[in-house]
Protein backbone atom coordinates (compact mmCIF):
# COMPACT_ATOMS: atom_id res chain seq x y z
CA UNK A 1 0.00 0.00 0.00
CA UNK A 2 2.65 2.63 0.94
CA UNK A 3 4.46 1.56 -2.46
CA UNK A 4 1.49 2.56 -4.32
CA UNK A 5 1.26 5.86 -2.45
CA UNK A 6 4.77 6.88 -3.10
CA UNK A 7 4.30 5.85 -7.11
CA UNK A 8 1.12 7.88 -7.20
CA UNK A 9 2.82 10.70 -5.22
CA UNK A 10 5.95 11.12 -7.71
CA UNK A 11 3.96 10.30 -11.06
CA UNK A 12 1.51 13.07 -9.82
CA UNK A 13 4.52 14.90 -9.29
CA UNK A 14 5.88 14.54 -12.81
CA UNK A 15 2.40 15.66 -14.14
CA UNK A 16 2.64 19.09 -12.28
CA UNK A 17 6.18 19.56 -12.85
CA UNK A 18 4.95 19.34 -16.69
CA UNK A 19 2.46 21.66 -16.59
CA UNK A 20 4.54 24.05 -13.76
CA UNK A 21 7.75 24.27 -15.64
CA UNK A 22 5.88 26.12 -18.89
CA UNK A 23 4.37 28.43 -15.97
CA UNK A 24 7.78 29.05 -14.46
CA UNK A 25 9.12 29.81 -17.85
CA UNK A 26 6.32 32.19 -18.43
CA UNK A 27 5.82 33.56 -14.36
CA UNK A 28 9.16 33.52 -13.51
CA UNK A 29 11.31 34.48 -16.32
CA UNK A 30 9.00 36.42 -17.75
CA UNK A 31 7.82 38.52 -14.88
CA UNK A 32 4.51 38.04 -16.71
CA UNK A 33 1.01 36.90 -13.85
CA UNK A 34 -0.14 34.15 -16.44
CA UNK A 35 -3.20 33.38 -14.39
CA UNK A 36 -4.77 31.97 -17.78
CA UNK A 37 -1.97 28.57 -17.47
CA UNK A 38 -4.65 26.64 -16.11
CA UNK A 39 -7.55 26.98 -18.93
CA UNK A 40 -4.42 26.15 -21.23
CA UNK A 41 -4.07 22.81 -19.60
CA UNK A 42 -7.44 22.37 -19.80
CA UNK A 43 -8.12 23.52 -23.15
CA UNK A 44 -5.10 20.88 -24.40
CA UNK A 45 -7.23 18.02 -22.70
CA UNK A 46 -10.34 18.91 -24.63
CA UNK A 47 -8.75 19.25 -27.93
CA UNK A 48 -6.46 16.69 -27.20
CA UNK A 49 -9.93 14.11 -26.45
CA UNK A 50 -11.52 15.33 -29.72
CA UNK A 51 -8.54 14.88 -32.19
CA UNK A 52 -7.89 11.43 -30.49
CA UNK A 53 -11.50 10.10 -30.74
CA UNK A 54 -11.63 11.09 -34.53
CA UNK A 55 -8.13 9.38 -35.20
CA UNK A 56 -7.73 7.18 -33.03
CA UNK A 57 -4.66 7.85 -32.22
CA UNK A 58 -3.87 9.23 -28.76
CA UNK A 59 0.02 10.04 -29.79
CA UNK A 60 -1.82 12.04 -32.59
CA UNK A 61 -3.95 13.74 -29.61
CA UNK A 62 -0.90 14.79 -27.80
CA UNK A 63 0.86 16.56 -30.19
CA UNK A 64 -2.49 18.07 -31.49
CA UNK A 65 -3.25 19.72 -28.27
CA UNK A 66 0.20 20.97 -27.14
CA UNK A 67 0.07 22.40 -30.87
CA UNK A 68 -2.52 24.04 -30.86
CA UNK A 69 -2.24 25.53 -27.24
CA UNK A 70 1.24 26.92 -28.41
CA UNK A 71 -0.22 28.64 -31.45
CA UNK A 72 -2.99 30.02 -28.95
CA UNK A 73 -0.35 30.87 -27.20
CA UNK A 74 1.69 32.82 -29.32
CA UNK A 75 -2.00 34.47 -30.76
CA UNK A 76 -2.28 35.41 -27.29
CA UNK A 77 1.05 37.09 -26.55
CA UNK A 78 0.85 39.04 -30.13
CA UNK A 79 -2.66 40.24 -29.82
CA UNK A 80 -3.15 40.80 -26.37
CA UNK A 81 -0.64 40.13 -23.73
CA UNK A 82 2.02 42.78 -26.05
CA UNK A 83 -0.31 45.46 -25.19
CA UNK A 84 0.10 45.06 -21.42
CA UNK A 85 3.21 43.75 -20.66
CA UNK A 86 4.84 45.18 -17.81
CA UNK A 87 1.53 46.28 -15.38
CA UNK A 88 0.92 43.58 -13.50
CA UNK A 89 -2.61 44.62 -12.32
CA UNK A 90 -3.46 44.74 -16.11
CA UNK A 91 -1.77 41.02 -16.80
CA UNK A 92 -3.90 39.43 -13.97
CA UNK A 93 -7.26 41.04 -15.32
CA UNK A 94 -6.47 40.06 -19.02
CA UNK A 95 -5.64 36.68 -17.91
CA UNK A 96 -8.35 35.86 -15.99
CA UNK A 97 -10.76 37.49 -18.43
CA UNK A 98 -9.56 34.84 -21.52
CA UNK A 99 -9.89 31.91 -18.44
CA UNK A 100 -13.58 33.13 -18.15
CA UNK A 101 -14.24 33.38 -21.76
CA UNK A 102 -12.52 30.15 -22.88
CA UNK A 103 -14.18 28.52 -19.73
CA UNK A 104 -17.61 29.72 -20.83
CA UNK A 105 -16.68 28.42 -24.52
CA UNK A 106 -15.96 24.94 -23.23
CA UNK A 107 -18.59 24.43 -21.26
CA UNK A 108 -20.77 25.18 -23.80
CA UNK A 109 -18.76 22.80 -26.28
CA UNK A 110 -18.22 19.74 -24.46
CA UNK A 111 -20.82 20.16 -21.37
CA UNK A 112 -20.09 19.95 -17.56
CA UNK A 113 -19.69 15.98 -17.67
CA UNK A 114 -16.55 15.04 -16.53
CA UNK A 115 -14.50 13.67 -19.27
CA UNK A 116 -11.32 11.40 -19.75
CA UNK A 117 -9.33 10.48 -22.63
CA UNK A 118 -8.74 6.67 -23.70
CA UNK A 119 -4.66 6.35 -24.44
CA UNK A 120 -3.17 3.58 -26.49
CA UNK A 121 -3.83 0.18 -25.48
CA UNK A 122 -0.59 -0.55 -24.27
CA UNK A 123 -0.65 2.38 -21.74
CA UNK A 124 -4.04 1.08 -20.39
CA UNK A 125 -2.14 -2.01 -18.86
CA UNK A 126 0.15 -2.36 -16.04
CA UNK A 127 3.91 -2.77 -15.75
CA UNK A 128 5.09 -5.57 -13.45
CA UNK A 129 7.84 -4.25 -11.67
CA UNK A 130 8.54 -6.92 -9.31
CA UNK A 131 7.14 -5.72 -6.07
CA UNK A 132 4.11 -4.07 -7.43
CA UNK A 133 2.12 -3.83 -10.30
CA UNK A 134 1.54 -0.33 -11.61
CA UNK A 135 -0.09 1.20 -14.78
CA UNK A 136 2.03 2.52 -17.39
CA UNK A 137 0.74 5.82 -18.14
CA UNK A 138 1.58 6.97 -15.48
CA UNK A 139 5.10 5.48 -15.51
CA UNK A 140 5.26 6.69 -19.24
CA UNK A 141 3.97 10.27 -18.20
CA UNK A 142 6.79 10.13 -15.23
CA UNK A 143 9.57 9.61 -17.80
CA UNK A 144 8.20 12.56 -20.13
CA UNK A 145 8.38 14.94 -17.29
CA UNK A 146 11.99 13.88 -17.08
CA UNK A 147 12.97 14.05 -20.49
CA UNK A 148 11.24 17.44 -20.48
CA UNK A 149 13.42 18.42 -17.48
CA UNK A 150 16.50 17.88 -19.44
CA UNK A 151 15.68 18.99 -22.30
CA UNK A 152 14.52 22.07 -20.84
CA UNK A 153 18.02 22.79 -18.69
CA UNK A 154 19.49 22.05 -21.92
CA UNK A 155 17.49 25.09 -23.73
CA UNK A 156 17.97 27.59 -21.19
CA UNK A 157 21.62 26.76 -19.71
CA UNK A 158 23.60 25.55 -23.02
CA UNK A 159 21.91 27.09 -25.64
CA UNK A 160 21.97 30.88 -27.45
CA UNK A 161 18.03 30.89 -27.15
CA UNK A 162 18.30 30.53 -23.40
CA UNK A 163 21.62 32.50 -23.41
CA UNK A 164 18.88 35.32 -24.87
CA UNK A 165 15.88 34.34 -22.66
CA UNK A 166 18.58 35.11 -20.03
CA UNK A 167 19.73 38.60 -20.53
CA UNK A 168 16.19 39.48 -21.53
CA UNK A 169 15.05 38.98 -18.48
CA UNK A 170 17.88 40.26 -16.59
CA UNK A 171 18.27 43.63 -18.63
CA UNK A 172 15.55 44.11 -21.19
CA UNK A 173 17.20 47.26 -22.39
CA UNK A 174 20.92 46.52 -22.62
CA UNK A 175 19.77 43.06 -24.78
CA UNK A 176 17.65 44.85 -27.16
CA UNK A 177 20.71 46.88 -27.83
CA UNK A 178 22.92 44.21 -28.48
CA UNK A 179 20.63 43.53 -31.25
CA UNK A 180 18.53 40.95 -29.56
CA UNK A 181 15.19 40.33 -30.73
CA UNK A 182 13.48 40.59 -27.57
CA UNK A 183 9.81 40.14 -28.18
CA UNK A 184 10.90 37.34 -30.59
CA UNK A 185 12.86 35.78 -27.99
CA UNK A 186 9.65 35.84 -25.52
CA UNK A 187 7.31 34.95 -28.03
CA UNK A 188 9.17 31.99 -28.18
CA UNK A 189 9.16 31.38 -24.35
CA UNK A 190 4.89 31.75 -24.36
CA UNK A 191 5.10 28.83 -27.25
CA UNK A 192 6.94 26.72 -25.01
CA UNK A 193 4.76 27.22 -22.41
CA UNK A 194 1.29 26.68 -24.34
CA UNK A 195 3.20 23.47 -25.66
CA UNK A 196 3.65 22.08 -22.54
CA UNK A 197 0.57 23.16 -20.92
CA UNK A 198 -1.54 21.54 -23.87
CA UNK A 199 0.65 18.28 -23.74
CA UNK A 200 0.77 17.59 -19.94
CA UNK A 201 -3.41 18.72 -20.25
CA UNK A 202 -3.68 15.61 -22.67
CA UNK A 203 -1.74 12.93 -21.01
CA UNK A 204 -2.70 14.37 -17.42
CA UNK A 205 -6.61 13.58 -18.91
CA UNK A 206 -5.61 10.24 -19.76
CA UNK A 207 -5.39 8.92 -15.67
CA UNK A 208 -7.54 12.04 -14.15
CA UNK A 209 -10.76 13.32 -15.22
CA UNK A 210 -11.40 16.83 -16.11
CA UNK A 211 -14.42 18.81 -16.46
CA UNK A 212 -15.37 22.83 -16.57
CA UNK A 213 -13.62 24.13 -13.68
CA UNK A 214 -10.91 21.77 -13.09
CA UNK A 215 -8.39 24.54 -14.77
CA UNK A 216 -8.73 26.63 -11.18
CA UNK A 217 -7.84 22.69 -9.56
CA UNK A 218 -4.18 22.85 -12.21
CA UNK A 219 -3.28 26.22 -12.04
CA UNK A 220 -3.76 26.21 -8.13
CA UNK A 221 -1.54 23.39 -7.63
CA UNK A 222 0.94 24.51 -10.65
CA UNK A 223 1.16 28.33 -8.66
CA UNK A 224 2.35 26.25 -5.22
CA UNK A 225 4.98 24.35 -7.13
CA UNK A 226 6.62 27.24 -8.53
CA UNK A 227 6.22 29.16 -5.22
CA UNK A 228 7.62 27.04 -3.25
CA UNK A 229 10.33 25.52 -5.16
CA UNK A 230 11.60 29.17 -6.73
CA UNK A 231 10.33 31.52 -9.53
CA UNK A 232 11.64 31.25 -12.23
CA UNK A 233 13.77 27.80 -11.42
CA UNK A 234 13.63 24.66 -12.92
CA UNK A 235 15.25 22.72 -10.71
CA UNK A 236 12.73 24.23 -7.94
CA UNK A 237 10.01 23.49 -9.94
CA UNK A 238 10.88 19.92 -10.41
CA UNK A 239 11.53 19.77 -6.38
CA UNK A 240 8.35 21.47 -5.53
CA UNK A 241 5.95 18.97 -7.57
CA UNK A 242 7.87 15.87 -5.75
CA UNK A 243 7.12 17.87 -2.18
CA UNK A 244 3.57 18.69 -3.33
CA UNK A 245 2.89 15.42 -5.50
CA UNK A 246 3.80 13.51 -2.59
CA UNK A 247 2.06 15.35 -0.14
CA UNK A 248 -1.27 15.03 -1.69
CA UNK A 249 -0.80 11.40 -2.30
CA UNK A 250 -0.26 11.02 1.17
CA UNK A 251 -2.48 13.00 2.39
CA UNK A 252 -5.73 12.12 0.10
CA UNK A 253 -4.63 8.73 1.11
CA UNK A 254 -4.75 9.30 5.11
CA UNK A 255 -6.54 12.39 5.76
CA UNK A 256 -8.22 13.77 2.14
CA UNK A 257 -10.05 16.25 3.99
CA UNK A 258 -6.87 17.93 5.23
CA UNK A 259 -4.68 17.50 1.71
CA UNK A 260 -5.03 21.22 0.56
CA UNK A 261 -5.25 22.19 4.00
CA UNK A 262 -1.60 20.71 4.16
CA UNK A 263 -0.18 21.56 1.09
CA UNK A 264 -1.20 25.39 1.71
CA UNK A 265 0.63 25.36 5.21
CA UNK A 266 3.82 23.78 3.61
CA UNK A 267 3.26 26.63 1.20
CA UNK A 268 2.62 29.12 4.22
CA UNK A 269 5.86 27.62 5.92
CA UNK A 270 8.18 27.81 2.79
CA UNK A 271 6.81 31.65 2.56
CA UNK A 272 7.53 32.21 6.22
CA UNK A 273 11.06 31.00 6.47
CA UNK A 274 12.14 30.84 2.12
CA UNK A 275 10.36 33.64 0.84
CA UNK A 276 12.08 33.27 -2.75
CA UNK A 277 11.37 29.38 -2.35
CA UNK A 278 13.28 26.81 -1.71
CA UNK A 279 15.86 27.52 -4.43
CA UNK A 280 14.89 30.84 -5.88
CA UNK A 281 17.00 33.79 -6.10
CA UNK A 282 16.53 37.08 -4.10
CA UNK A 283 15.54 39.63 -6.88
Amino acid sequence: MNIIIFLNGITYAGLLFMCASGLTLIFGLMKVVNMSHGIFYLTGAYLGMTVTKLTGNWFIGILAGGAAIALIAVLLKLSLFDRVLGDPMRETLLTLGINLIIGDVLLAAYGGVPQSITAAKSFRQSMNLGFVSYPRIRLFILLIAIAEGIGLFVLINKTHIGQYIRAGVNDKKMASALGININMVFTIVFLIGGLLAGISGVMGGSYLAFNPGFDSTILTYSLVVVIVGGIGSLGGAALGSALVGLIDSYTKATVPNLSMVIIFGVLMLVLAFKPNGLLGREG
